[in-house]
């Protein structure tokens, strides 16, 4: 009988390892052992980023002190805590992490939820917060941590880590925790730098809330950025423009909401050239932006009619 139940048990397990879908890679780990991304680099380590260890539930401070440093803001766990700690949940959420990151200097920009994406920043020379569920779905134990180096030939990702200033995980282990936080990452740089693998709407939107508590010639460098990287981008277009009049350049503003108009028709960006126009003494042209911006509000964007007629009847008639 004990023979025959240690058959079972072996058997059993057998079936279980052949068929049970838990010992399979996770799907971005398979997908990165069949085929590299193009161009990025077999492996990568950033010896260079700083490494605070952590105090209890002091995990997101501590993680993100790592990035602010590395790329030379004033930052330290303790310096942030307020910040970010929430006592009532033992951690930080993410939105106070993307909060405080912009408070103290840096444009926050979430990541595509792919380890690709990842690596990419990491190649940059950028280092990745990311969040993790080190836990199970049915007990959680959040954990944020700092991505500083893959393998790809290795299979494995390193980290600074809670206590550890360089943890070695696997690509499996590592993709099942951090799918278990939803894939969340972010990278933290100074204005002037994106992440390399950063997606249009997020970028934008980081530059957006970074604007709210930035001084204006910040925020211009981060506009300036998105444009050079997304010329067409409306909304990174007329942030220009904001941020150059909020810095004391009202022909620079000119300039930019001109060639947005330009590019979009926008009755936002015509009435806003009028407004500088008529701000730098150019009066006949202020009139014909103002009339550009009029027309287009009452045919397409009615929300701007009321704007664009009030800046029209402030103009002289044409003689």
């Amino acid at each position: 009988m004990q023979t025959s139940r240690r058959a079972w048990l072996v058997s059993g397990a057998a079936t279980c390892l052949s068929g049970c879908a838990v010992f399979e890679d996770p799907p971005q780990t398979a997908a990165l052992a069949a085929a590299a991304p193009a161009g990025l680099p077999p492996r990568t380590e950033l010896h260079e980023v700083p490494f605070f260890p952590q105090t209890p539930y002091h995990c997101g401070p501590a993680a993100l002190a790592t990035a602010l440093v590395h790329v030379g803001l004033t930052a330290t766990p303790d310096s942030l805590a307020d910040a970010v700690f929430l006592p009532a949940r033992e951690g930080a959420l993410q939105i106070e992490m993307l909060a405080a990151a912009r408070r103290f200097g840096a444009l926050a920009v979430p990541l595509a939820p792919q380890l690709s994406a990842l690596f990419a920043d990491v190649a940059a020379g950028h280092a990745v917060v990311v969040l993790q569920n080190l836990g199970l779905s049915w007990f959680t134990r959040w954990h944020y941590a700092v991505l500083v180096g893959y393998d790809l030939a290795a299979r494995e990702v390193l980290l600074r880590s809670g206590t550890t200033e360089r943890e070695v995980m696997g690509f499996t282990l590592f993709e099942r925790t951090w799918a278990r936080g939803a894939h969340w990452a972010f990278v933290a740089l100074p204005p002037g730098q994106l992440p390399v693998s950063a997606g249009e709407v997020d970028a934008v939107q980081a530059a957006i809330a970074f604007e709210r508590v930035a001084p204006p010639v910040q925020a211009l460098r981060v506009y300036d950025s998105l444009v050079v990287r997304w010329p067409a981008n409306l909304l990174a277009g007329m942030g220009q423009g904001n941020a150059r009049f909020a810095a004391g350049d009202p022909a620079g503003a000119a300039a930019a909401f001109e060639r947005v108009a330009q590019l979009h028709d926008s009755a936002a960006a015509w009435h806003n050239l009028a407004v500088m126009r008529l701000r730098l003494g150019q009066r006949e042209q202020a009139l014909v932006a103002a009339e550009h911006a009029r027309a287009r509000a009452r045919d397409a964007e009615p929300a701007w009619r009321e704007a664009a007629e009030a800046l029209w009847r402030q103009l002289p008639a044409p003689q």
